[in-house]
């Protein structure tokens, strides 16, 4: 939480002022009872309507005044929160983002998500509270008490009494009350994650006939969330039954003593009356600091948490290097990696490809082809080995650098709820032209030319108003767009058949010839032209070379290519 209070910061002297009138308008308010004493004991029995008007003005100032300063104050506090939280989100989101692939596998997309909608929502409660109350009942607390103590100290040592107890039962609860909170988060990060993977899959899952599994598999997750708030809840909601039953007791036992002490002489009924007003002004204040305490149990859990993404280390930093001499523009030395640092994914790899060269990559499902592109573009660093771009390590350029070398067709990429310009552009601010020119190369231009809105037309999020042949060649000229150093299509042609496919990649020869390409492929068609083809198996390097190479010396590669093109067959 220490690092959550740093951004009130910039916002103290504004928070001065609303606690210095938050401090007024309790004053206020701790007036009221004492001035009606004082009407009751003191004005009253002299019967003089003018000071009997005049009290009664002041209490209706005070009233009004405490009214006006209470709305001001809580005005002001909402503010702070509202912008304390809208930065720290800011800068969640940011950090965020700006997370190495290993600490997103760490952490979980569905975890980050809850942290920041969830628990930026709980700091945000708490801030409000806070210094909506947090201010208030204290000040009603400490002064009522003293106020008290000038009524009928006897009374008021009555009261204070049940101080200890309620310590005590507060102290118990915040122990046990904390880390439920912390335990209940985790398993909202669950059932993040399960709502995730239902909806991303729910073609799928309504394909299989599996509803009903997917509901009950919510389900259970669901109960267990509910299970740990309730136990939460139920923990931290004992504190107001408790407190209301010590502080109910120690009201009981002042009217019974407050009555003998007025019976013998020792006090005033206006006092007694104005002591249970201030009985119950420290009532209400004690129950504003419970609420106080619960929100600050469940914030503490969710501050702890977010700090712990906006404190965890740059990852991936860059390492100084001197640039070697090489005639290759990039290239691979011996690298071996591993996601969870015990089995290789990828292991042993080398090669080297000249500027504008084409490297194809070929293997079944799961052999680390899509990883080799993860460790080139750096999301991930290798454990051993060495690769370098252009002679110097990919360790040694700064992110921003590295990444606008690139242009990339991921496996599974997203598109935008946004005009089919916009997501081809991506912010990067490109002329007509280039779109033109990227979407034409792409084989996009043959639909795009035929919907009413071109290039305004509005794409749903994911694009799901596109058909899979269509999402892949408009990721395909997002990637052309920028005119990258390298240009990297993972699986980007499934969905395509093989006359555009065929299309496709005689425009890259034609129009971005300058380019070295990389092209991850199921299909032996889209790699056929290749300069060099790596063919992979369960990580490791199985053969390297022309199609023609591969056909002599790599038999899987032969197997691949006779099964799909025919013995004999080349294109």
């Amino acid at each position: 939480m220490r690092m959550i209070f740093r951004y009130l910061r910039p916002f103290v002297p504004r928070m001065s002022l609303g606690l210095t009138i938050k401090f007024i308008g309790s004053v206020m308010d701790l007036l009221l009872p004492w001035i009606l004493s004082y009407m009751i004991d003191e004005v009253a029995p002299s019967g003089e309507m003018g000071r009997i008007a005049l009290w009664g003005a002041a209490m209706v100032g005070a009233a009004v005044m405490a009214w006006v300063t209470n709305i001001l104050a809580n005005r002001m506090a909402a503010w702070v929160a509202q912008h304390t939280t809208e930065k720290i989100r800011h800068d969640l989101f940011e950090k965020i983002s700006g997370l190495s692939c290993g600490q997103v596998d760490t952490y979980g997309i569905p975890s980050l998500e809850a942290r920041l909608t969830t628990d930026t929502y709980n700091v945000h409660q708490m801030l409000g509270m806070m210094q909506r109350i947090g201010i208030r009942a204290p000040i009603l607390l400490i002064g009522g008490i003293l106020i008290t103590l000038t009524l009928d100290p006897v009374l008021t040592l009555v009261l204070v009494c049940t101080l200890p107890f309620i310590g005590i039962l507060v102290y118990s609860v915040s122990k046990k009350g904390v880390p439920m909170y912390t335990e209940l988060q985790r398993s909202v990060d669950g059932m993040v994650r399960t709502v995730r993977e239902t909806i991303s899959g729910i073609r799928v899952i309504k394909a299989l006939s599996k509803v009903d599994y997917e509901r009950e598999r919510f389900a259970g997750v669901n109960e267990g969330v509910s299970e740990k708030e309730t136990r939460a809840g139920t923990t931290m909601a004992l504190t107001n039954p408790l407190m209301n039953l010590f502080l109910n007791v120690g009201l009981t036992a002042v009217i019974i003593v407050g009555a003998f002490r007025v019976n013998a002489g020792l006090t005033q009924p206006g006092k007694i009356i104005a002591f249970l007003s201030y009985f119950t002004i420290i009532l209400n204040a004690m129950m504003a600091m419970t609420r106080i305490f619960v929100s600050f149990s469940r914030s503490s859990a969710s501050g702890d948490r977010i700090a712990e993404i906006l404190s965890a280390p740059k990852d991936l930093a860059v390492e100084p290097a001197e640039r070697e001499d090489s005639p290759y523009h990039v290239e691979f030395e011996k690298v071996t990696f591993s996601y969870n640092k015990t089995d290789a994914n990828v292991e042993d790899i080398s090669f080297r490809l000249k500027r504008g060269e084409t490297l194809g990559i070929i293997g079944a499902t799961g052999c680390g082809k899509s990883t080799l592109i993860n460790l080139l573009m750096r999301l991930y660093d290798c454990d051993s080995g060495r690769i370098a771009i252009d002679g110097r390590p990919v360790s040694s350029l700064p992110e921003e650098e590295l990444h606008t070398k690139f242009g990339v067709v991921f496996q599974n990429d997203a598109l935008f709820a946004d005009t089919l310009r916009e997501n081809i552009d991506f912010g990067r601010g490109l002329s007509e032209a280039e779109i033109e020119k990227a979407a034409k190369c792409a084989q996009a231009m043959e639909f795009i030319s035929g919907l009413p809105e071109g290039f305004g037309h509005m794409l749903t999020s994911k694009g799901t108003n596109l058909s899979g042949g269509q999402k892949q060649r408009v990721l395909v000229a997002r990637a052309l767009a920028g005119t990258p150093e390298i240009l990297v299509l993972d699986d980007s042609s499934s969905a395509l058949d093989y006359k555009t496919d065929a299309a496709l990649r005689k425009g890259l020869r034609e129009e971005y010839a300058g380019i070295t390409t990389v092209i991850i492929a199921q299909r032996v068609s889209s790699i056929l032209h290749a300069d060099h083809i790596l063919v992979l198996d369960e990580g490791r390097e199985l053969g390297y070379g022309t199609h023609e190479e591969l056909l002599e010396s790599c038999e899987v590669y032969r197997e691949i290519a006779t099964s799909q093109m025919g013995e004999g067959r080349k294109d």
